[in-house]
């Protein structure tokens, strides 16, 4: 496990053990974000956006999933209800009077609109990242697998990486590394388990919905998809030169947007 920088501690949710960094404000009185992470991936893709909301004087907790890490508990016969409850555990510990925020990226966003949904009363606000539309086209599903497959060829992974993840400029190199190909497994079950209608609502607080104007997950036609489907809770706001990849390749622009929101609940 790469360590992040910060306090290491453990939450349970029923069979689970969810392990998590906080960094931030001692005390209770700084915002608390919760940062939920994408596809077979952990807490590290948002190092460098934690560093950045630290700075700006919010608390984070960074949780890994289950089976990564040190986070233990069941991968089967699990539902988002489950995997939110983990990520629900670590905010509720950690959160004060400054409020609490569920933050998701890609996969994670699903994730944090069930937390959402399930604790209205714990969360004050839900910022996506790079969240998907809808649907997509099936090459993008396909870019996924070949980024994630160790097997597969570099050349073709750093392709699908580019392809589907970061926008012109930037190097995909570093997410060759950091998959959970059984996390992945785990996730995709959970999803086809969830009933749609008991976390599409996702709760009540107010959304910030950011996105990458590269991102090939919400085109041009989708970019107002949430907006559509939850107006006027959502605040839709881009970042220009980010693809799906949106946290990582540009954290202070996405720090930015997310400080005088969050700041602002």
């Amino acid at each position: 496990m790469t360590a992040l920088l910060g306090e290491m501690k453990t939450v349970r949710n029923g069979k689970a053990i969810v392990a998590y960094s906080v960094r931030g404000p001692s005390g209770n009185t700084a915002p608390t974000l919760c940062l939920i992470a994408s596809t077979g991936r952990g807490p590290e893709d948002f190092a460098h956006l934690a560093e950045t909301l630290v700075a700006g004087g919010l608390r984070v907790v960074l949780p890994w999933p289950r089976g990564t890490g040190e986070s233990t508990g069941p991968l089967e016969g699990i539902d988002f209800h489950d995997l939110a409850g983990d990520a629900a555990a670590a905010l509720e510990a950690e959160a004060g009077a400054g409020g609490a925020v569920i933050v998701g990226h890609a996969y994670g966003c699903w994730i944090a609109r069930t937390v959402a949904e399930d604790r209205s009363d714990l969360v004050n606000g839900i910022v996506l990242l790079a969240a998907g539309a809808g649907k997509w086209p099936e090459d993008l599903s396909r870019a996924i697998e070949i980024a994630m497959t160790p097997d597969a060829p570099e050349a073709d992974r750093l392709a699908a990486l580019q392809k589907g993840f970061f926008a012109a400029g930037h190097d995909p190199r570093p997410w060759l590394e950091g998959w959970n190909a059984t996390l992945v497994v785990a996730q995709r079950t959970a999803r086809a388990a969830t009933a749609r209608d008991s976390w599409w609502p996702s709760g009540t607080a107010p959304i910030l919905d950011i996105v990458g104007l590269q991102d090939p997950f919400r085109p041009m036609a989708d970019r107002d998809f949430y907006v559509r489907e939850f107006a006027p809770r959502v605040e839709l706001r881009t970042v220009d030169g980010a693809s799906h990849a949106l946290p990582d390749e540009k954290p202070a622009e996405v720090a930015d947007l997310m400080l005088g929101w969050v700041k602002a609940l």
